[in-house]
């Protein structure tokens, strides 16, 4: 590889458009060399900083309710250990709330950071950590913008009846929570109510 690398060459490198670099030497972000011609030339190694610089290890942390928040932070321990025993510059960014919401603030902050390739690896607890819904569709994302997804916890533990019965449960929750408010009594009872029959599948 010459040192010197075109603009769609120097684009590839670093897995973003021509007009993104263009961009960022607008912003002093990047410089390049111009040819004689006026073509602009890009320097490897100014090229392998930058994409170092915007690297970055994420690491997700969710729980579905306000009960479970001893859970998340557990969470976030075994996230920070295991990122920091592989030697990774990380952030953690964990979520409050249903694995069928769309709209969790972090999971929103997340999708902007891959999507505009600040993200080298993005590492969970486990799979439904994302979404109980659509995570395949996330780490589709993912595999888009180069980004590595490291499982930590690979085991399932539970059956396919447990997994339907803690999805319907989870469905049911936020829809009730919707419809009576969270807070309800009448919606606090119809979810203890679901968990009993739940637990009985």
């Amino acid at each position: 590889m010459s040192n010197l690398l075109s603009i769609q060459e120097a684009a590839n490198l670093l897995g973003v458009s021509s007009n993104t670099l263009r961009r960022w030497e607008a912003e002093g972000k990047i410089t390049s060399e111009r040819t004689v011609g006026g073509h602009r030339r890009y320097q490897v190694s100014d090229l392998l900083k930058q994409k170092s610089d915007a690297s970055l290890t994420i690491a997700y942390a969710r729980v579905s309710s306000h009960d479970q928040k001893i859970d998340l932070e557990r969470q976030i321990m075994m996230l920070e250990v295991y990122c920091t025993n592989h030697g990774w510059s990380y952030e953690i960014i964990s979520d409050l709330g249903s694995g069928v919401n769309y709209r969790k603030k972090g999971l929103i902050k997340l999708l902007k950071l891959i999507t505009t390739y600040q993200v080298e690896r993005l590492v969970l607890s486990h799979k439904d950590g994302l979404l109980r819904f659509g995570a395949e569709l996330i780490f589709s994302l993912c595999e888009q913008f180069g980004v590595e997804v490291v499982i930590i916890n690979h085991s399932e533990n539970s059956t396919f009846e447990e997994d339907i019965a803690n999805d319907i449960l989870e469905i049911i929750t936020v829809f009730s929570a919707r419809l009576y408010g969270s807070r309800n009594q009448e919606n606090k009872q119809i979810v203890e109510e679901l968990k009993n029959v739940a637990s009985k599948l």
